[in-house]
């Protein structure tokens, strides 16, 4: 069982990675004596809850199931789960179990996060996207109407348990989504990586036991790697950290545009590292054969490479100016100053974006995602 540590001092928790780990009892025997409140969705629900909940010897009052989407991420749900923390008595000294994809995660996280002004909480990651990114790190939060992810808060969880075998049931337009998250790591920081996953792609969509694992212990360990250096994204001095965000700035204009849901928050990464890729080789710091390299990869794993096609460059604009990434009023972006060799940056030519963002929404062609998974 691959392990890793996110070394944060006192804050410092393990992945553990591999088969089998929510049959595993040791991995569970620290929560048992523990006040516990599990939340996962339907879909989860109906394939892995029974395992953890026999683990755990928990009560039906100590589960919350909630329907499965994006649309859960709310100012609603947040405080229907409180409300339940509430009246069913959590004390302090309890601990949240997110047993679930990424919008599981943030909500409970944020709910941790927030309920006694902190309580731990517990990520079990059953979707890729999850086990290579969102479980890891500490980002919490909820949409807003006006932006993705804009109300949240960073709270590490105590412990992130990923067993691949929840892959088995993973639709598979949700496993592609979640591979663009896995070749975002390698454009961003190790060419290398970059290179494994083109050679064992196939493989990966055929959801090989030992290449999944390892492009997800190659991802954690470079995200826990980043956030051990810079937990919070600091915006003064330039954020490490924020480097994980590359094609995010597109995707999330997309996500708000399209209205959470109808588009997978991993396919919406995929066209926006296409985007950062093309704007990357506009103002000359990529070669055109790199974005192309980028961009096919992209292509094969099944993602989309193009936004909506009803998205216009206003849109994004108009969107883009709420990121989280804005300092002082000039939009930052993570770009490509070399493949594998990512920067956050202001100091970019607004017309090359601008040529970039006309060249993607003229040339799109579907509006909906659904074609590519």
């Amino acid at each position: 069982m691959p392990s890793l540590q996110v070394d944060l001092g006192q804050r410092s928790y393990p992945i553990h990675i591999g088969a089998g780990l929510l049959s595993a009892p040791a991995l569970w025997q620290p929560l048992r004596a523990r006040a516990l409140r599990l939340v996962t969705d339907e879909h989860v629900a109906r394939h892995h809850l029974d395992v953890v909940r026999a683990q755990l010897d928990l009560d039906a009052s100590s589960i919350r199931v909630l329907p499965p989407g994006e649309t859960q991420k709310s100012w609603e749900q947040a405080g229907k789960l409180l409300d339940w923390l509430l009246q069913t008595r959590l004390a302090r000294d309890g601990c949240l179990i997110a047993l679930g994809g990424g919008v599981i995660g943030d909500l409970v996280g944020f709910c941790a996060a927030i309920y006694q002004r902190g309580v731990d909480f517990v990520q079990v990651p059953t979707t890729l996207l999850s086990q290579v990114d969102s479980s890891v790190g500490g980002k919490t939060g909820i949409n807003h109407p006006l932006g993705k992810n804009m109300i949240g808060a960073f709270h590490q969880p105590i412990l992130v348990l990923a067993d691949t075998d929840t892959l088995k049931t993973l639709p598979r337009r949700e496993l592609i989504a979640g591979l663009a998250e896995v070749i975002k790591y390698g454009m961003l920081g190790d060419t290398g990586f970059l290179d494994w996953i083109e050679a064992h792609l196939n493989e990966l969509l055929a959801l090989d036991p030992a290449a999944t694992a390892e492009a997800i212990r190659r991802s954690c360990a470079m995200k826990a790697a980043i956030v051990g250096r810079d937990e919070r994204e600091s915006l003064t001095g330039g954020s490490e950290r924020a480097l994980l965000n590359l094609g995010h700035t597109f995707a999330h204009a997309i996500e708000t545009h399209a209205g959470y849901g109808d588009w997978l928050h991993g396919e919406a990464v995929g066209a926006g590292l296409c985007m950062a890729a093309d704007l990357s080789a506009r103002l000359g710091w990529i070669g055109a054969a790199d974005a192309r390299r980028c961009i096919a990869l992209i292509e094969r794993s099944g993602l989309p490479t193009r936004p909506p096609a009803d998205m216009t460059p206003q849109d994004f604009m108009r969107n883009m100016a709420l990121d989280k990434k804005v300092a002082a009023g000039r939009l930052r972006l993570v770009l490509l100053r070399a493949l594998g060799r990512a920067v956050v940056t202001a100091d970019f030519d607004p017309a090359r974006l601008a040529e970039t963002l006309e060249h993607f929404c003229s040339a799109a062609h579907h509006s909906c995602p659904t074609s590519h998974g």
